[in-house]
């Protein structure tokens, strides 16, 4: 596997290819995944795990979505949340969370690809969204202040990270005690394969970088979350399901 650098940089490389796609008038999907459908025709990824009320509140946004579920469907988010979406991409839940949380509450989007934040910002404005912030960095090192937020989102990227206890240790320092994890992500089987696991490509596919459930778990209970609930939703992949996973700041 590759180093930590090498593996957010080859991340970084092909989302902001997949933004530039998106802006240029293109799909989105192929540029990071091989494919959204599987052969049965069940929908793995993208606009199209959305419902018609949720995609029109997401708009633009929803459509150029890279995620493996709809985190804002299940995190209760309430009027005058506070809200961080960490790997916001081109916006989609950071919109739908701010119709949910009303002016009293705000939003914030958090990505380290400089297109995506640019296509974010433009989506917000012509949605005519205000609550919302979208700002560049890490999720190993978010730039916020402790306590910050009262709900963390996330569709599809923690996966990404190549050291996920840091994320979500940071997650926890800028939830305010008693605040909530509820995030999309990918949860490796058991019996992976180490030539999947080596693929770079299934890893900027959301694949190879995989936690399994026991992993994440202990992952979330040592870094300061609990209530740690796991629900699958779909396969994505032959070792790999994608998952709603939910927990509790201590």
């Amino acid at each position: 596997m590759a180093d930590q650098a090498d593996i957010r940089e080859q991340v970084r490389q092909r989302y902001a290819e997949s933004a530039r796609s998106v802006s240029a008038g293109g799909c989105c999907g192929s540029s990071v995944y091989d494919g959204n459908v599987t052969g049965d025709g069940t929908v793995v990824f993208g606009s199209d795990l959305y419902d018609a009320d949720l995609a029109g509140e997401g708009g633009a946004a929803v459509d150029a979505s890279l995620g493996c579920g709809v985190p804002t469907a299940v995190a209760d988010l309430h009027a005058g949340d506070p809200v961080l979406d960490l790997g916001s991409g081109a916006g989609g839940d950071v919109l739908i969370s701010a119709r949910r949380v009303g002016v009293t509450g705000r939003v914030i989007g958090l990505d380290m690809t400089d297109e995506m934040l640019e296509l974010a910002r433009r989506n917000a404005t012509e949605a005519g969204v205000q609550n919302v912030e979208f700002i560049k960095g890490y999720l190993e090192d978010i730039p916020l202040p402790d306590a910050t937020v009262d709900v963390v989102i996330s569709n599809c990227v923690i996966n990404l990270a190549a050291d996920k206890n840091v994320v979500l240790a940071e997650a926890a320092r800028v939830t305010k005690s008693g605040g909530r994890f509820a995030v999309s992500d990918v949860i490796a089987a058991d019996n992976m394969d180490e030539v999947t696991r080596a693929d770079m490509t299934a890893f900027t596919g959301c694949i190879a970088g995989a936690l399994t459930e026991t992993d994440y778990r202990q992952a979330l209970e040592s870094t300061g979350w609990t209530e740690v609930e796991i629900r699958y939703t779909h396969a994505v992949h032959e070792f790999a399901q994608a998952a709603i996973v939910r927990a509790v700041r201590a």
